[in-house]
């Protein structure tokens, strides 16, 4: 008798692997590139109308380039850059832009921080003024630059009038380099104050409240707590303020241009700025590769300022922790 085995029953079958869908693969791969489509028309229209124009700008300062021919360019290196260094104009421009930036940022801020102070208090009829603190933010700036000339005018301004019932004679505001400096400044200060009070406002009442019951516990008076725990709290959005005012005031161009009408910025160019020095060598004198290393020198002149900015404020917070 033939002995034969048998086979061997037959067990579970190995598991397949599933083959994905199309449209599981459509939709894991749509979940991944999504987030570059979103944000892809930001870095086009960013590309398009800020980093190629940046970059243009860039080469055509390396070259002279006339209005009147613009189709010929010839090269000169940094030629452009060096004749701004000998132009006097070009320091009094870089000096002005300065001096009225100082006197433009400076008081707007101290005003603006004053203003959210109070109307983070709870006062009557609150929302009509943090309205009306936009309003100058709304006025146009050749609607305001005309208004501040009459009220600076020498002969009938209200501004000499009222110094006349103080004893000062008459002010010439568009020939004096420091007073129209000042009465320039002042039309900035007038329009940019409640925007930034407004700014100030919202980051005051990001700041707990508990801070001020325990400094008000601790016998802290409304300076203390304004001083060791609003302007502690405020930080960040004070160094935010300060480098878009820096900004804004290297780029001043509207109000000192319409305050006389003049890209030479008066008789004796005592209040041109940078920006109305470069439109001056684009459209005045039709030096476009001029023109176009004046715009690099204050995009330059921009970057350094914020450094300055930001490097001042990390070395303050670091000294305030002790790191």
């Amino acid at each position: 008798m033939t002995l034969t085995a048998s086979p061997p029953a037959p067990g579970p079958p190995p598991p397949s692997t599933p083959v994905p869908r199309p449209a599981a693969a459509r939709r894991r791969s749509w979940s991944a590139l999504s987030p570059y489509a979103y944000v892809a028309p930001f870095f086009t229209l960013f590309a398009a109308f800020g980093l190629f124009p940046l970059l243009y700008t860039a080469f055509v300062s390396l070259y002279r380039v006339e209005l009147q021919t613009p189709g010929e360019m010839r090269w000169r290196g940094f030629g452009n850059y060096t004749a701004l260094l000998s132009d006097t104009y070009f320091w009094l421009a870089l000096r002005n832009t300065f001096t009225i930036g100082v006197l433009s940022t400076v008081p707007q801020l101290a005003m603006a921080l004053g203003l959210a102070h109070l109307l983070n208090h709870k006062l009557r009829a609150r929302t009509f003024f943090r309205t009306a603190m936009l309003l100058p933010y709304a006025t146009s700036v050749a609607a305001a630059t005309l208004v501040f000339a009459q009220l600076f005018g020498r002969d009938f301004g209200l501004v000499n009038q009222l110094l006349s019932l103080a004893g000062v004679g008459p002010v010439d505001w568009q020939s004096g380099t420091l007073a129209s400096q000042l009465a320039v400044s002042s039309i900035v200060v007038w329009r940019w104050t409640g925007y930034n009070a407004l700014i100030y406002l919202a980051g005051m009442q990001t700041i707990p409240e508990e801070l001020y019951e325990a400094a008000e516990l601790d016998g802290a008076s409304r300076w203390r707590q304004f001083v060791h725990v609003t302007l502690p709290g405020l930080r960040p959005t004070i160094v935010f303020t300060t480098v878009v005012s820096t900004i804004g005031a290297t780029q001043l161009f509207g109000e000192p241009l319409l305050f006389e009408g003049s890209v030479s910025g008066g008789i004796s160019h005592q209040y041109q700025t940078l920006g109305l020095y470069l439109y001056e060598q684009g459209w005045g004198f039709f030096h476009l590769g001029r023109a176009a290393a004046v715009a690099w020198v204050m995009f330059l002149l921009i970057l350094l300022l914020v450094g300055a900015n930001a490097l001042a404020a990390r070395r303050r917070s670091r000294k305030e922790t002790g790191r």
